[in-house]
């Protein structure tokens, strides 16, 4: 009999194993709504917030595999709910929404997001500046590059997400929501008012259809997710359930929870995979009325919208319409935000923030620049150590290089002194073990691991090694030399050699943009002073990616995006399996058994306390190891708005969200 240690090992093996069977068709930036976002680019990182969702379908999109247990679809209509016998356990309650962990922070009843206003002004135009282009209004298929923000302004979702919460979904196209503690299945009833856009009611055969249709026809991250069910069914005219036995997930019923919803009687499969421009009948607040291919996209709010009154909708969906007007240009978009062609910008340059906002409309008042605060984990951007490399297989000599690195005086002279220092892989919110000591929950989960997580890791008292921002730091250099001189390396006249072989020090830093390619030859400067010689090789983006995906770098800069709600995808990141797996990213070449072990008991816990302690615990494994030398992040959103817009006074744990929004003239 296998030992419930060796059960989990092996749920981790084939967990991993479905996810690296569909990385060669990798899709980066699908969201699980079927949205495309940026969320990693080769030019460096966007700066937002992203959903869970966002990240780990950046990491996992692909084909489905062969082999996947048959659904019952269309043909399962006439079949009957399961018999209730005195040996089956009694149903659960139907809920009004769903946990991740825990429970859902809004009760029954609830009156309105509480980073909405429920008293907004209704009416106006909404312009919003999207840089880029599109030739299709299908977010869901493989083809095309679709417009943005499709799904949720057109196409809903059974569920939506609460974004003052880590992973929480409230009644949307379904009012209530019931699974069971194991998560071995899960049913939705659908609103009695849910309506599409054309007047007909939703009913389970569109759940059923959507469900099909996204699996067998729309992007591999559905059929991925949607294999695990083993069977749906409609139980009477409001509720369909899914079978979840063999899924051994328990975020599926919420990823179910998050498909997007089509009419049946409206939506051609036979041609839904091929790009158009022709709008998809969705349920939401608003409609497609007017396309200029590849320029802009306006939407109408639907005058009859049947979920308008809904408590997660309060507040939300203010303008009457709204516009997306696309640039191809980053200077042309600037220029024409500061014309005010559009009413909101995002800005991800700390230098055209801190100096390029000076012109007649923000003087005069008309323009302000903001900056929102938000509780996602910031990501860990760093400059990641090829461990594979026998150069840096050891711990002290990770750390000693990563004293050499002068954040201090990076962030003043490239960044305005407006970036904060990483130092955690979960920054910025409550997963983070930086500053934190170890609880009693988090020490028993490493006590078979002792030794691999640091004193000071252990009590919350290590952080990034900090400068005196002169870029010649003499004591930062001294615990850098202690350091080398512990793994067995001094300097021979003035360079850093192995004291036994006498070889040399030496590293190639793999760029491929100029901002990449500035940082690492001010990081090259420094590790000079160090005796290290540090060659700079800046390749095109083709060679890159080729390079990073076959691990053949010595480091590199990269980032890794994160939510309040990690799972499945850590085993990509940091799996010991993923070390050997080309296009995984565990690009570090982790393989650590405490790691594989913390994540095991992220992807079990069923309380947020539990997950918690869980992820803290895997934090602090990581940075015990110095795989990378952590860099920066912005600790707001800057956004700079046209004042005519207004917002309200409460920021989303998530940070600040349009849909919020209401034009200042409105009534």
């Amino acid at each position: 009999m296998l030992t419930s240690e060796e059960t989990g090992q092996i749920a981790i093996r084939n967990l991993f194993k479905s996810f690296t069977a569909q990385r060669r068709s990798a899709l980066s930036g699908v969201t699980r709504d079927g949205e495309i976002q940026p969320v990693e680019t080769i030019s460096g990182p966007a700066f937002r917030p992203v959903s869970r969702r966002e990240m780990i379908a950046s990491a996992v999109g692909g084909v489905l595999a062969a082999g996947l247990a048959p659904i019952a679809g269309r043909d399962a209509l006439a079949d009957s709910p399961p018999a209730i016998t005195d040996a089956t356990p009694a149903p659960a309650p139907a809920s009004h929404a769903i946990a991740m962990h825990g429970q859902p922070a809004w009760p029954p009843g609830f009156d309105h997001p509480s980073y909405a206003n429920a008293a907004a002004p209704q009416g106006g135009l909404l312009t919003q500046g999207v840089l880029g282009t599109f030739d299709s209004l299908n977010p869901f298929i493989v083809k095309g590059l679709p417009a943005a923000n499709i799904r949720g302004y057109i196409v809903e979702s059974l569920l939506a997400r609460g974004y003052d919460e880590p992973f929480t979904l409230y009644g949307l196209i379904a009012d209530s929501v019931v699974t069971d503690p194991a998560r071995s299945h899960v049913t939705f009833t659908i609103h009695p008012k849910a309506r599409f856009a054309d007047g007909k009611a939703i009913t389970p055969a569109d759940v059923v259809f959507s469900f099909e249709l996204l699996r067998d026809h729309g992007r591999p991250l559905f059929g991925i997710y949607y294999g695990k069910v083993t069977k749906v069914q409609a139980v009477d005219g409001r509720t369909v359930r899914f079978d979840l036995a063999a899924s051994d997930d328990r975020e599926l019923p919420l990823i179910l929870g998050l498909m997007p919803i089509l009419p049946q009687h409206a939506t051609d499969a036979a041609k839904f995979e091929d790009t158009s421009f022709e709008p998809l009948t969705g349920s939401g607040p608003y409609r497609v009325t007017a396309v200029r291919p590849g320029e802009s996209v306006t939407f109408t709010r639907d005058p009859n919208y049947w979920g308008r009154d809904l408590p997660i909708n309060r507040g939300l969906w203010n303008f009457d319409t709204v516009k997306f007007d696309y640039y191809r240009d980053g200077n042309t978009y600037f220029e024409a935000f500061k014309k005010g062609l559009y009413d909101l910008r995002l800005e991800t340059d700390p230098g055209r923030w801190q100096t390029a906002y000076d012109f007649p409309a923000l003087r005069d008042g008309s323009v302000v620049k903001e900056a929102f605060p938000y509780g996602l984990p910031k990501g860990m951007q760093g400059l990641v150590f090829n461990t594979r490399r026998a150069i840096f297989a050891d711990v002290r000599m990770r750390e000693a290089i990563l004293q050499l690195f002068d954040f201090e005086w990076i962030n003043h002279n490239y960044f305005f002194d407006l970036y904060k220092r990483t130092a955690s892989y979960f920054d910025g919110c409550d997963l983070s073990a930086h500053g934190v000591a170890a609880n009693a929950r988090e020490r028993e989960l490493l006590a078979p691991f002792p030794g691999v997580v640091r004193d000071d890791i252990m009590a919350g008292t290590w952080t990034p090694p900090v400068t005196d921002g002169s870029g010649r730091d003499r004591k930062a250099l001294r615990r850098a030399f202690d350091l080398f001189a512990q793994a067995g390396y001094g300097l021979q006249g003035t360079q850093l050699v192995h004291r036994a072989s006498g070889r040399p020090f030496g590293f190639e830093i793999l760029t491929s943009t100029r901002d990449q390619e500035r940082l690492a030859l001010a990081f090259a400067r420094s590790l000079r002073r160090a005796g290290i010689a540090a060659q700079v090789r800046n390749v095109d983006a083709t060679q890159f990616e080729r390079r990073r995906i076959t691990f053949d770098f010595d480091m590199m800069d990269y980032r890794w995006e994160q939510s309040l709600s990690p799972g499945n995808e850590q085993l990509f990141y940091w799996g010991s399996e993923a070390a050997d797996q080309q296009g995984s990213r565990n690009y570090m070449g982790v393989k650590s058994k405490a790691v594989d072990a913390m994540i095991a008991a992220m992807l079990r816990a069923t309380e947020r306390p539990d997950f918690v302690a869980a992820t803290r615990a895997l934090d602090r494994v990581l940075l015990s190891g110095f795989y990378v030398v952590p860099l920066y992040f912005p600790p707001r959103q800057w956004v700079a708005r046209w004042t005519r817009i207004e917002h309200p006074q409460t920021t989303s744990l998530f940070g600040y969200l349009p849909e919020t929004w209401w034009h200042r003239n409105a009534k």
